[in-house]
Formats: C-alpha cells, sequence, structure tokens
C-alpha cells in the first residue's frame, strides 16, 4: 500500500493486488487513521506506507504475519488465528451490525455474493435476539 492510497477526505483506502490479485477500496477507521497519521508523521514513509528492509519495497507479507503473531502473543491471544482472521471478523462484524451483502461484497472484492455469503453463519449471539412469532402472538394475547 503507498501513502497516496489513503483518502482521507472519502475514508477510504485504494487496496491494490489484494487477495485474488484484485484491486479494491475499502474502509479507512478514523482510529486506524489516527494511529497511521501519527506513524507516518514520525517515519515519513516515501513511495510505501510500510516499507520493506530493501529499499524500493514494500513490506513482505512474512514479515506481517510475523508482527501479528507477535501481537497475538503479547495480547494473551490462545486461539488460533492468522492475519486472513482479521478479514473474516471484520466482514462477521460488518454483517453482525446490519451492513448489507452487498456492500461487505464490495469491501472485500468478491466477485460473487455467493463468496460473501460464508459470513452469514449464524451466531449463537444473533440467534437469541430472534424472538419466536408464537412468543410474539402470546404477548399480544397478554396485552389484550
Amino acid at each position: 500500500m503507498r501513502v497516496q492510497d489513503l483518502d482521507t477526505e472519502r475514508g477510504i483506502i485504494h487496496v491494490r493486488q489484494a487477495k485474488g490479485r484484485k484491486d479494491r477500496y475499502t474502509l479507512l477507521s478514523q482510529t486506524a487513521y489516527k494511529l497511521l497519521e501519527e506513524y507516518i508523521q514520525t517515519e515519513r514513509p516515501r513511495e510505501w506506507l510500510l516499507p520493506g528492509g530493501t529499499d524500493g519495497r514494500p513490506i513482505t507479507v512474512r514479515s506481517i504475519q510475523h508482527v501479528f503473531e507477535k501481537a497475538k502473543q503479547h495480547a494473551g491471544i490462545q486461539k488460533p488465528a492468522t492475519v486472513h482472521t482479521l478479514r473474516h471478523s471484520f466482514a462477521t462484524h460488518l454483517l453482525e451490525a446490519g451492513t448489507d451483502i452487498r456492500y461487505i461484497q464490495e469491501l472485500l472484492g468478491h466477485a460473487s455474493s455467493k463468496t460473501t455469503e460464508i459470513y452469514t453463519h449464524v451466531s449463537i449471539r444473533d440467534i437469541r435476539r430472534i424472538q419466536s412469532p408464537l412468543d410474539r402472538l402470546k404477548e399480544m394475547k397478554d396485552i389484550e
């Protein structure tokens, strides 16, 4: 990702050659941007937002995986997780917050909605929020 891929005006990031070698736009969180802004002012990256060890090259996927593992250990997270887990979590949280699956499809860069539908797995928390129509009928009778 290049520094110019951050669009702070619209709150988006231009992701180039991401999963499936596709370009797409995704959300730029205000919280993340504040941290990035501080990082940019301190580190002054030139071309790449996260430069690698070799001049003119971005950080490697393996380096990102290593940083993720260290952060996971530091946070005391024992469950198995990968950087890709963050993508799944992002989609799942958006879905649970009521975001339309078509928007999630666009943010993830899926060509088919069928691919995005894997995130529609039902969580226990969501099931508990659903009220049975039978219970609603009983409540209506109790009101009368």
